[in-house]
């Protein structure tokens, strides 16, 4: 399973790419893999306020519809709009094409609160015992 380095994870099965006081959020491979193909993304508007651990969207598939909560708080400033006519995009490319969106960080310090790599693959095992 692919964990790229040098991106922050969430319990919840969330990444976030880090860059200045902005970060591109979007949901693991591993959660991919649970929902099955990508059929609907719903994400909050351009300059929603958004709170760490608080649902921002949600994920459809063809086997479920799930919430998808903020790993960070702050402002969106950008929704990745391509996922609106294709969606599957997250199905194929979860840490690069498939981003659903920017926030600019108020609190960079919840960064400490995530998972790096490791942690987050210590977290995946755990859930397999």
């Amino acid at each position: 399973m692919n964990i790229p380095d040098g991106l922050r994870y969430t319990k919840d099965h969330e990444w976030a790419k880090v860059e200045g006081d902005v970060a591109t959020i979007g949901v693991t491979e591993f959660a991919v893999e649970q929902l099955g193909d990508i059929t609907l993304v719903e994400m909050p508007e351009v300059g929603t306020e958004v709170t760490a651990g608080e649902t921002i969207g949600t994920v459809e598939s063809v086997k479920a519809v799930s919430d998808m909560y903020s790993p960070l708080t702050g402002k969106v400033t950008a929704v990745n709009d391509e996922l609106e006519d294709a969606p599957e995009q997250v199905n194929e490319s979860p840490y690069e094409g498939g981003w659903m969106l920017k926030i600019e960080m108020s609190e960079p310090s919840e960064l400490e609160g995530l998972f790096d790599a490791a942690d987050y693959r210590r977290h995946l095992e755990s859930l397999e015992e």
